[in-house]
């Protein structure tokens, strides 16, 4: 039976969830808004899915890398969508914590395919 791969799971459910808040805000007129958000919050799964493939230790680590990053500006995005009023808080802040758990997996993966 093969291993759950958590991150995997966790950018890929994440996607989903940003690309529904994307089309909500879509409906807002806040285009520049979420098309930025559509981005970044499904770049990091993207990434991820690049780095199961990775062509060595290095690649894998600069691929994480880059998700890291991408969950980095989502989570930017996400607390602009929230502090702004765009949407309402309740509907921000469960993807909020779910963004800084994935920020802290992908941390905790780069620092050690660093080592």
């Amino acid at each position: 039976m093969k291993e759950q791969n958590v991150i995997l799971e966790k950018s890929y459910t994440f996607a989903l969830e940003i690309m529904s808040l994307a089309k909500l805000i879509r409906e807002l007129r806040e285009y520049d808004l979420a098309s930025q958000l559509w981005r970044s919050g499904t770049s990091i799964g993207a990434n991820v899915e690049e780095a199961q493939a990775a062509q060595s230790r290095a690649d894998f680590r600069s691929k994480m890398s880059i998700a890291a990053k991408e969950a980095r500006e989502s989570h930017y995005w996400l607390r602009l969508t929230r502090d702004g009023k765009i949407l309402p808080e309740e509907r921000i802040s469960p993807l909020i914590e779910e963004i800084e758990s994935i920020k802290r997996i992908l941390t905790s993966i780069v620092k050690s395919a660093g080592s």
